[in-house]
């Protein structure tokens, strides 16, 4: 079973950038397509991104072009760069794998506030 560490949340201005990372552990990583989720306030989680094993990628319509997802197998790692952030990503956010019903992080807070 794959567990999931989050890092790299924090407070930016708008128009600026953060990297989340996640860190995971357990076998055949490299197996798993992984995601990035996000939750606001009084709001439903929404897949923010995604990327299959063999690499594919999809986003949200309201961060495309801004986000991008990588992974790194060798290390376990997945990531998302995030530039032109603005106050509605405000959210936590999660890293996923195997989907909805596979293994969660916990959460790393991205706050968007000038």
């Amino acid at each position: 079973q794959v567990q999931l560490v989050e890092s790299g949340g924090g407070l930016v201005q708008p128009g600026g950038s953060l990297r989340l990372s996640c860190a995971a552990s357990g076998s055949f990583f490299s197996l798993y397509a992984m995601g990035w989720y996000r939750q606001a306030p009084g709001k439903q989680r929404e897949l923010v991104a995604h990327i299959t094993k063999g690499g594919s990628t999809i986003y949200a319509d309201s961060v495309k072009g801004r986000f991008t997802i990588s992974r790194e197998n060798a290390k376990k790692m997945v990531y998302l760069q995030m530039n032109t952030l603005n106050p509605a990503d405000t959210a936590v956010y999660y890293c996923n794998a195997a989907g909805e019903n596979g293994a969660w992080g916990q959460g790393t807070q991205v706050t968007v506030s000038s």
